[in-house]
């Protein structure tokens, strides 16, 4: 179906064709750079609002990741609290003789 050629039209007026076949006037060929640049811009201002969305999701997925550390990191005094109390319980003791 992308294989068919459009029907060929008596007017003028938004027929395809081939720069590479045909001679174009300069006024032609400004015209499609002209339009060119402008397809261009729309383009890029869609590219650079999806970059922009994309940028601003990784920022808060690494501030979340950094601010997840920092919490867990507060946490590990609890860890050092258990610790110590571990090493006191594996102090040796006065011999009784229940040991």
């Amino acid at each position: 179906m992308a294989d068919q050629k459009p029907p060929m039209s008596d007017s003028p007026f938004a027929t395809r064709i081939d720069p590479t076949k045909e001679t174009l006037s300069r006024e032609q060929i400004h015209f499609i750079r002209q339009v060119e640049l402008e397809q261009w811009k729309r383009k890029t201002s869609k590219l650079r609002t999806r970059n922009v969305v994309t940028g601003l999701g990784i920022a808060a997925l690494v501030l979340g990741i950094y601010g997840y550390t920092f919490y867990s990191v507060s946490q590990e005094r609890i860890m050092d609290e258990i610790d110590e109390e571990a090493k006191r319980s594996r102090l040796p003791g006065p011999k009784t003789g229940a040991n």
